[in-house]
């Protein structure tokens, strides 16, 4: 122990070594306070966008400061969160009229379950399983592990967690065996909802699968009117190449999640966006049927002043053709390791790039992941591998050199594998 009564999250502490204080941000770095850059690899856990302290997100975070702090948005509103609405119905696929304020990603999942289940209920109908895909994860709160994979983030909380329906993985060559799964779990019109990471799996080891997948599910789901629940909360905000991942396979969900890029990294902000059905499934002169959800900083005027810059910034400065260079990088960089025997599946969906390092163990508690860490941070590197899947999502304004600098190391770091057999 080293004194802190701090406790971080993900984090065993009894094999943990003394972490590094971070004094200041700028771009794509990390500085300590004894000046040391580190080049952040990872987004700081895949929120930061445009670059850490973007100008116009800073100015407008000062701004909002002169006259609002906290207001309650029960029976009150404010002109931010207003504008940002408005805005966000603009820029999401069509259909998604509403739009419903949290904090973070996982009660962003938290808000769209439970406007599934209600919008059943306030129906009149009994279906209230939710069908999830095989490796997903979707956040820590009880609802968001219960549709997500069970396995070591959960284990613990087991009792707590509910039922729920899992199609698998679409694996390359097997698509068809996870739309057939999901078309029989529909038949018998039970499900309420699937929900799903759209083309990349985050936590599960940074899984992808085609566009096409994505197509056929919403078909399959529109067919039996279960709803579908898109979980953009990291793919959000151009990481896979378009502002959500959604329009990539031409499906406007029924509802959206969206977090850490909508205030392009700095501050917590959440939104579920829903369409006009399922807002209308809770307008009643019935009080009972209200959408019984709130948290206390629900649509923050200063978080929403930076989420509304952030759109600015989409609006105003070339942000596509940046994602669309990144893209392309990230795809000719790792190229590199697509014949290298020492590591497999190296992959790019946007600006998103991974690759498996060859061990004897794999999965998230490989024995290699610690020491790849360390190895990344010693050499000025913030990669957070999981376990021994290595992956690079980097705020869109790295460089190329940087981006040399990233894959040099991940080359050296296949030594790391001793217990590979």
């Amino acid at each position: 122990m080293n004194g802190s009564a701090v406790w971080h999250p993900f984090t065993q502490h009894a094999v943990e070594p003394a972490m590094p204080a971070i004094a200041r941000t700028d771009g794509a770095y990390l500085e300590t306070h004894d000046g040391r850059r580190i080049l952040d690899a990872i987004s700081s856990w895949w929120v930061v966008t445009h670059a850490h302290r973007h100008p116009r997100i800073m100015d407008a975070i000062r701004s909002a400061t002169e006259t609002l702090d906290q207001v309650i948005f029960a029976g009150l509103t404010h002109e931010p969160a207003e504008q940002l609405a408005s805005a966000l119905v603009a820029m999401a696929p069509a259909g998604l009229d509403w739009v419903f304020y949290s904090d973070s990603g996982s009660t962003s999942v938290e808000v769209a379950l439970k406007m599934a289940l209600g919008f059943h209920r306030n129906n009149g109908l009994p279906r209230s399983r939710i069908v999830v895909m095989e490796h997903s994860y979707h956040g820590d709160t009880i609802g968001t592990m219960s549709v997500g994979a069970r396995g070591v983030f959960n284990a613990a909380y087991e009792p707590l967690l509910f039922e729920v329906d899992t199609i698998a993985f679409p694996a390359a060559g097997r698509e068809q065996e996870t739309l057939d799964a999901f078309e029989r779990l529909t038949r018998g019109r039970e499900a309420a909802a699937l929900i799903v990471e759209p083309l990349v799996l985050g936590a599960g080891g940074m899984l992808m699968y085609p566009a096409s997948v994505l197509t056929e599910l919403k078909r399959i789901a529109e067919r039996s009117e279960t709803l579908f629940i898109a979980d953009e909360v990291m793919t959000g905000w151009g990481r896979t190449g378009a502002m959500f991942a959604c329009e990539q396979a031409a499906i406007a969900p029924d509802i959206l999640c969206t977090s850490k890029g909508l205030t392009g990294g700095s501050l917590p902000l959440a939104a579920t966006l829903a369409t006009d059905a399922i807002f209308c499934a809770h307008y009643s002169r019935n009080r009972a049927r209200t959408f019984f959800h709130s948290s206390s900083y629900t649509a923050n005027p200063i978080a929403c002043a930076a989420a509304l810059a952030n759109v600015g910034i989409w609006n105003d400065e070339p942000v596509a053709e940046r994602v669309a260079a990144l893209s392309r990088m990230q795809a000719e960089k790792v190229a590199r390791f697509s014949q290298d025997a020492r590591f497999e599946n190296a992959r790019t969906t946007g600006t998103i790039a991974a690759l498996d390092l060859r061990v004897g163990k794999a999965g998230y508690l490989a024995e290699v992941g610690p020491r790849l860490r360390a190895f990344f941070l010693e050499r000025g590197l913030l990669v957070r591998p999981l376990g021994n899947v290595i992956y690079v999502l980097p705020p869109y304004c790295v460089t190329s050199h940087e981006l040399d600098r990233l894959y040099e190391a991940i080359d050296e770091a296949a030594e790391l594998a001793g217990d590979k057999k």
